[in-house]
């Protein structure tokens, strides 16, 4: 097997996404290196900081829901304690510097509303410390699209998750780091972290039985965009003509490759939409593209400037 150096970040980092447990002798042969190129490309990439940890992506229609809730706040830069803050806040998977009326937009995913309700008082504790003291929620009533993946075209979970279910899915989510966890090292997890005792056999059913299901949408690996040639990230609101259109006009402009998530929000703008692009020129191209479905009555655009929590598990394009 010829050793490829020309094998470029980007097309390493593509094929580190899979339905199920990313197998690297798959890789390796798909890319046409050798499984210890690919390793010492995979570290390489790691020291660079380029690409981070290993993960999954979550069904969000899980049963029960998960709750996505997006926050905007207004800070200076005088109080970097505050983004420290809310980083200690476990429900926190994004937090981007944006332009304009606020500074900060968060990102919370809750594993229900109760989690949700119980999460406000730290929050709004958090806040107090804050110089304006002026932040807003944004909770999402349906999830059109998450990292890529366009939830009308996968299955939809029909079974309700235990707590064990709940606690597999964070360590797979959230503990994998530079490697792949294998089903011992969950079993070792469970039993330190949540004192819990599970068997081997029981947990790679429940992964198996969670990939089947529509639970577990992907494995992939979190990277940097700006790094391998994203150089811009939009959160866009978008209001329709018509409100009685809002799940057609969704599915319709979900289809974007640049939208990588869009959400149903509770707001005068009924759409949030997250935009990838490679070249600032291409958001002019993708908002040209979306007025001229005739559909859409105004938008409004936050750019990010800086992402200190990065969201990054979306489909390279």
């Amino acid at each position: 097997m010829p050793e490829n150096k020309a094998i470029s970040s980007f097309r390493i980092i593509k094929k580190l996404k899979s339905h199920s447990k990313i197998k690297f002798s798959k890789v390796s042969e798909d890319l046409d290196i050798t499984r210890v190129t690919l390793q010492n490309r995979i570290t390489n990439l790691r020291e660079n900081q380029i690409i981070s940890d290993f993960t999954i992506t979550v069904n969000p229609n899980i049963r029960p829901n998960l709750k996505y809730v997006f926050m905007e706040i207004k800070t200076n830069p005088q109080e970097p304690f505050l983004v420290k803050n809310l980083f200690e806040i476990p429900q926190l998977v994004m937090l981007d510097g944006i332009l304009g009326e606020f500074s900060l937009i968060a990102m919370f995913v809750f594993k229900d509303l109760e989690d949700f309700n119980s999460s406000l008082s730290k929050i709004d504790s958090v806040m107090a410390d804050s110089y304006f003291k002026k932040y807003q929620f944004i909770e999402t009533i349906k999830i059109y699209k998450i990292n890529s993946l366009r939830l009308n075209e996968v299955k939809q979970p029909l079974k309700d998750l235990d707590e064990n279910d709940f606690n597999i899915l964070k360590i797979l989510k959230d503990k994998q780091k530079s490697k792949l966890l294998s089903t011992y090292e969950v079993k070792e997890i469970l039993q330190k972290d949540y004192n819990i005792t599970l068997s081997q056999s029981t947990i790679h059913k429940r992964i198996k039985d969670m990939e089947t299901d529509g639970i577990i949408l992907n494995y992939s690996i979190r990277f940097n965009p700006k790094l391998i040639g994203y150089k811009g990230k939009f959160y866009v609101k978008i209001k329709p003509k018509n409100p009685a259109k809002y799940d057609l006009i969704a599915e319709n402009i979900e289809r974007s490759k640049y939208i990588t998530n869009l959400f149903r929000i509770g707001e005068q703008y009924g759409l949030l939409a997250i935009v990838r692009v490679k070249e600032i020129d291409d958001y002019g191209t993708f908002i040209k593209n979306l007025y001229e479905t005739e559909e859409i009555e105004d938008t409004f655009t936050n750019f990010a400037l800086d992402e200190l929590k990065p969201f990054t598990n979306f489909t390279l394009f």
